[in-house]
């Protein structure tokens, strides 16, 4: 049975949840860079079959931690943070990386319609049970396009697609209301409209940082997300 890495630091524990189109394993420079500054990480592995799945799965990692936790998310991994975290005194901040933060009852579906679709939503192809992938051939172009080539094929070749109804999917509370939040927004996103993203940095009274990057900052620049990470651990510890 897995158990909660113990160390004798006070620091907080750092909580990672990726979004669609992604799993665990593409935290692998952020988590690198945090544990060598001491931090404990457990990157989750999501199963992207439901909205409701994917909190519960989260929650359970945070409230195995034994200290005070900081939950990151990215993208769709964003919603997934703010049902999870909510209403957990153990969790003492939330970090947003171009990542969607809803109010409860709104869906990912209803937060994209409010500005343009950024290019990756003419790239989703549905397979036969409605789980949605990014178009290969696309996946560079639209998703990565400021990491290598080669990285960015791999990245689409090992892609976890997400069952299409999540995105139609809500929380029933915002954990964003109550914990002090920190936002990254990618500026170059063909995943996320930038601008929608500062809309949500702003509606949440985020502390907000911009970068030049596409919608996978935390593989191509990850010391400035590990940096953001970091500056919410310790302004809450």
């Amino acid at each position: 049975m897995w158990q909660p890495v113990q160390t004798s630091n006070s620091k907080p524990a750092i909580v990672l949840v990726h979004g669609t189109n992604a799993d665990a394993t593409s935290w692998q420079h952020v988590i690198s860079l945090l544990q060598e500054d001491g931090y404990v990480v457990t990157a989750v592995q999501n199963p992207l079959t439901s909205l409701p799945d994917d909190i519960a799965t989260t929650k359970r990692i945070i409230d195995a931690q034994q200290r005070p936790v900081v939950v990151v998310g990215h993208s769709y991994g964003g919603t997934v943070i703010t049902g999870a975290a909510s209403d957990n005194p153990q969790v003492k901040a939330l970090v947003y990386i171009n990542a969607f933060a809803p109010e409860p009852g709104e869906t990912i579906s209803q937060l994209n319609s409010r500005y343009a679709p950024p290019p990756a939503s003419a790239a989703l192809v549905a397979d036969t049970a409605g789980f949605l992938y990014i178009d290969r051939e696309k996946f560079h172009e639209v998703f990565a396009h400021d990491v290598s080539l080669a990285e960015a094929k791999v990245l689409a070749v090992t892609q976890k697609p997400a069952i299409s109804t999540t995105f139609d999917q809500s929380v029933e509370s915002a954990a964003w209301k109550t914990i002090p939040s920190w936002y990254l927004v990618a500026q170059e996103d063909r995943a996320i409209n930038p601008e929608l993203q500062r809309f949500m940095a702003s509606r949440i009274g985020a502390k907000t940082t911009e970068i030049p990057a596409s919608h996978v900052p935390y593989i191509s620049q990850p010391k400035e997300v590990a940096n953001l990470i970091i500056e919410a651990a310790i302004a809450v510890k």
